[in-house]
């Protein structure tokens, strides 16, 4: 392992092999294959050329064996300077095409750039679209050449993507106004049934008994599907500034007598961490994070809550005693009926929701979650949203008694 990770950071030291940088070692490349194939083609030619040839007249009283020795001296003379000459052009060819080497290869990287240029900003303008802003577009603009084809793709894409997540929010919100309907007529049918007069079999009670419990638990679920679809795009009704610090002390007070009860000794710190967003959501997201560190406790355990601010960033977190977890398991319980130990729902404590809901209002809110697992045993619930950066002089109406969906 140790081996393992030590090439990975060795490979993350290394710079990316980019395409602008391949298209730069490929014009580069062709440069340089291009402009050796010239100089040799050249030098060739320039070797196959003749030498110029010495003309010695005679000079007056020298002899002819004399003439012919001085006159082979000089067309030697010529021959080695014409030699000369070539290698000095190969050499002053070599350095040149040396020099047009890096100009070639610092233009190949500017021009690389240039044409690069549209799919970096297609990938930062795609990067920059989430689930809540599924209805923004590339619209690339210019001729109808390879990349606005797919600018155009991506696009579809989108549109594609935003229909489908808009018909999966409006079915669950759908289907659980629905349900509602024939859930009330078997709570009323039930509730006529052993309000009858006369003896009742404890067979009936019992019955009757367990039926209530899962039409309770029906009802959290469904409660807990719309608060879900509501938070995933309702999030932007009812905008005003909004106080983390009173929102999080309204629902510690409204659980005052349920912490007491289980024997849990509540810790908090409550600064006015300003957000803007919708108050009602807002409150349901403290309430789920307390109702969790409330039902995933030791006896006699203990409770955290505050709030606090760094810069931009109004932070919400909620830490708990109770056993040892693991990492890998706890960041996966954001996702929808996940829990630890259980991978479905059915359990009387909840619909396993609560940290989805809490995910989808702090998304909506244009925050994070962040699940952390203690040492020491127990979890630790990071939120973090955009701070108002100007203070309102009254606190916006939060419904303290709004109880958590679970």
């Amino acid at each position: 392992m140790p081996r393992r990770l030590g090439g990975v950071a060795a490979r993350a030291a290394l710079p990316r092999y980019t395409v602008r940088l391949r298209l730069t070692a490929l014009y580069g490349g062709l440069f340089l294959a291009s402009g050796i194939g010239l100089l040799a083609i050249t030098n060739l030619l320039a070797r196959s050329w003749p030498a110029p040839q010495w003309t010695f007249r005679n000079a007056p009283g020298a002899g002819h064996a004399g003439n012919g020795t001085v006159a082979h001296q000089a067309q030697a003379q010529v021959a080695n300077l014409h030699m000369a000459q070539l290698n000095q052009l190969l050499a002053e060819s070599a350095i040149a095409l040396a020099i047009m080497a890096v100009a070639s290869a610092a233009l190949g990287w500017l021009i690389a750039g240039r044409v690069l240029r549209p799919l970096r900003d297609m990938t930062a303008a795609t990067r920059a679209i989430s689930e809540d802003s599924l209805h923004e577009r590339l619209a690339v603009p210019g001729p109808g050449d390879e990349l606005k084809d797919l600018g155009d793709t991506i696009d579809g894409l989108l549109q594609r993507l935003e229909t489908a997540f808009a018909a999966q929010r409006q079915f669950a919100a759908n289907a659980s106004h629905e349900l509602r309907t024939p859930l009330a007529m078997m709570r009323t049918s039930l509730d006529v049934a052993t309000a009858k007069p006369g003896p009742i079999a404890p067979q009936v009670t019992v019955l009757a008994g367990k039926l209530r419990e899962g039409l309770d638990q029906a009802d959290r679920l469904l409660e807990s599907l719309l608060l879900l679809a509501r938070a995933k795009h309702g999030a932007k009704d009812d905008q005003e500034p909004v106080s983390l610090g009173r929102v999080l002390a309204a629902a510690i007070e409204a659980r005052s007598d349920l912490v007491a009860h289980v024997g849990l000794e509540m810790r908090q710190a409550t600064a006015d961490a300003w957000v803007t967003g919708n108050a009602t959501l807002l409150s349901r997201m403290a309430g789920n994070l307390i109702d969790n560190a409330i039902r995933h406790n030791e006896p006699g355990g203990w409770i955290r809550a505050e709030t606090t601010t760094d810069g931009a960033t109004a932070w919400l977190a909620v830490e708990n005693g109770g056993p040892i977890l693991d990492q890998d398991k706890v960041t996966e319980l954001a996702q929808p009926f996940r829990r630890l130990g259980a991978q479905r729902t059915g359990s009387a404590d909840g619909a396993g929701l609560g940290l989805s809901i809490v995910e989808a209002i702090a998304s909506a809110h244009g925050g994070t979650l962040s699940l952390h697992a203690r040492p020491h045993g127990g979890l630790r619930v990071l939120v973090g949203l955009p701070r108002t950066p100007c203070t309102p002089t009254t606190l916006a109406a939060v419904p303290a008694g709004t109880e958590a969906v679970r």
